[in-house]
């Protein structure tokens, strides 16, 4: 009986020239995945953050960019398996080709946004762009661990625990994987955390998709021209130096001219009459508007405030809910200071707290000129108190206990925001009911009865579900101007203006609805009067007995917006 030969591989040149001995190759090449995944799930939020803000509707946003973008990585995957003989090279093409797509994405996005005005088709390309790119990471990655390491002289078979011989290179092959999986796993985390902590608040979107794509261009192409390098060819080497170079001039350039960028793309968006345009910690602030005319406000993109007719809106808001008792008025939203401004125009006020998510909107309303004038300077009176925070939360746990209002007035952005869907559940509801003071009332923006009847009936049937008394009434919004989902009386097509109306709800607890008038010391009024707000609560009445009848309510685990 003979023993088996046993082949002792030959060390490969390729072996020789490694600049790190082949066992040690998978350490660098890991901390390049942590990096690479970092840097991709930043280009993933960086897609989903910017679609939610240009496009609304971030469940939609979110589902469109993960779906698209999990199911182009497999294709990646498939695809990778044509570049496994040039690994090396082709893992440096894919790496610059995802720093210059994802980086620029951001800003591409912006563009189309601004320019063209739709931007979802642009998303969906980045978001398969990016996921074949990512996908075909790891594959390559693996090739070339896998071509590097088998250059070590083989260990001899080692019997397992069942006594057959079991080769230590079946093992590290899986211990590749495993390692390989859990850098990327591990800087998807970091990437994930970087993005709303650091980069965000920091940078801007904008620079930091550029400032990532950088990182990533570095990192990629550092491996492969340093630890690869004797893998490709003259021609190979020249032409990944030459691309490298080429996509970070690319990002630096836009990197210095991303301020330029930003600015014209707002004068496409708002015109040419900015007057103010701030990035706060939580979205992007603009004024608009000529000279010696009100003010134009808009959130991320969203008009909260037509300086036009903003006095109909919140006259409407806010008298109705007015007539009875209101020492005591707690505002939940309205930072811009124009619901607050209707409440302190009654002497007999003597505390309004106001509870605004964004400081900055605060701020820009107490010492911006346009916006101070327009709420007169309301918060420099000393009845009124804000409180900063997410209003959920503050009625939950922030509200002292003792503190009970006579009026509250819920001035948020439109139901049909996802973000807001939290804001018009039962559950709210519910927490703004335990802050009323008996014989309180609480009045809602509800959306527009006519526009979106679903949405508004939906708000009636979630505040009566949390057990209130309801009265249905609105408001016209006549003059022409910016039509846009939050918080806009007036729609629009093309050129086109056509009048509109907001929604809104007064309610009380019980089961008896509450009187709709004004107060007999109501101060003089621009727009609303008995007639109109009784003529306005007829048109919102004809669209429930038009409209979807015996809605569900909407609640926190099943929102119905």
């Amino acid at each position: 009986m003979t023993d088996p030969p046993v082949t002792v591989p030959l060390p490969t040149e390729r072996a020789a020239r490694l600049p790190v001995r082949p066992g040690a190759v998978r350490y660098p090449v890991l901390a390049v995945v942590f990096v690479c995944a970092a840097c991709g799930l930043v280009y993933e939020l960086e897609l989903v953050a910017l679609a939610s803000y240009l496009i609304g509707d971030s469940v939609t946003q979110a589902s469109v960019v993960l779906s698209v973008m999990v199911f182009a990585m497999g294709v990646g995957s498939l695809l990778a398996k044509r570049l496994r003989c040039r690994a090396a090279v082709g893992f440096g093409l894919v790496e610059c080709g995802l720093a210059l797509i994802g980086g620029c994405s951001a800003m591409v996005l912006y563009a189309a946004f601004a320019w063209l005005g739709d931007s979802r088709y642009v998303l969906v390309a980045f978001s398969l762009a990016i996921g074949v790119l990512i996908g075909a990471e790891i594959p390559l990655l693996m090739s070339l661990i896998q071509r590097a390491e088998s250059t070590r002289p083989a260990d001899p078979p080692r019997p397992d625990r069942s006594g057959r011989p079991h080769r230590p290179e079946q093992q590290d092959a899986a211990g590749t994987v495993a390692d390989l999986f859990a850098a990327d796993y591990v800087g998807a985390l970091v990437g994930g955390l970087a993005f709303p902590f650091l980069l965000l608040p920091w940078l801007g979107q904008l620079t930091g998709a550029l400032v990532t794509g950088a990182v990533n261009a570095v990192a990629g192409g550092g491996l492969v021209l340093w630890l690869f390098r004797h893998d490709l060819t003259a021609r190979s080497r020249a032409l990944l130096i030459g691309a490298n170079l080429l996509v970070l001039a690319v990002l630096a350039a836009a990197t210095v001219l991303v301020d330029d960028f930003e600015r014209a793309a707002r004068r496409a968006v708002y015109g040419d009459s900015i007057r103010v345009a701030v990035q706060t910690e939580l979205q992007e602030v603009v004024v608009t508007g000529e000279r010696g005319g009100p003010p134009d406000l808009f959130l991320n993109g969203r008009l909260r405030v037509g300086g036009h007719d903003e006095h109909r809106y919140h006259e409407a808001l806010v008298h109705p809910a007015m007539n009875g008792r209101h020492a005591r008025v707690l505002i939940l939203g309205g930072g811009d200071g124009l619901a607050a401004r209707e409440v302190l125009r009654y002497p007999d006020v003597r505390a309004v707290t106001v509870v605004e998510l964004d400081p900055g909107v605060v701020r820009l309303a107490r010492t911006g000129p346009d916006l101070a004038a327009l709420n007169g300077h309301a918060f420099r009176d000393p009845r009124v108190t804000v409180a900063y925070g997410d209003a959920f939360r503050w009625l939950r746990g922030s509200r002292p206990v003792q503190e009970r209002y006579d009026v509250v007035i819920s001035d948020l952005p439109d139901p049909g925001i996802t973000s807001s869907a939290k804001l018009y559940s039962a559950e709210f509801y519910g927490l703004a009911a335990g802050a009323l003071a008996d014989g309180g009332r609480l009045v809602v923006h509800a959306g527009s009865a006519a526009a979106r009847p679903r949405t508004y009936w939906t708000v009636e049937a979630t505040l009566r579900a949390a057990g209130f008394a309801t009265r249905p009434y609105g408001a016209d919004g006549r003059t022409s101007g910016f039509a846009g989902p939050d918080r806009v009386g007036r729609a629009s097509t093309g050129t086109e203006r056509t009048a509109g109306e907001w929604g809104f709800l007064l309610a009380v607890p019980g089961a008896r609805p509450p009187a709709l008038a004004l107060s007999p010391r109501v101060p003089p009024l621009r727009s609303l009067t008995p007639d109109a707000l009784a003529a306005a609560a007829s048109r919102v009445e004809r669209t429930r007995t038009g409209g979807p009848a015996g809605l569900p309510p909407s609640t926190l685990v099943h929102p119905r917006y």
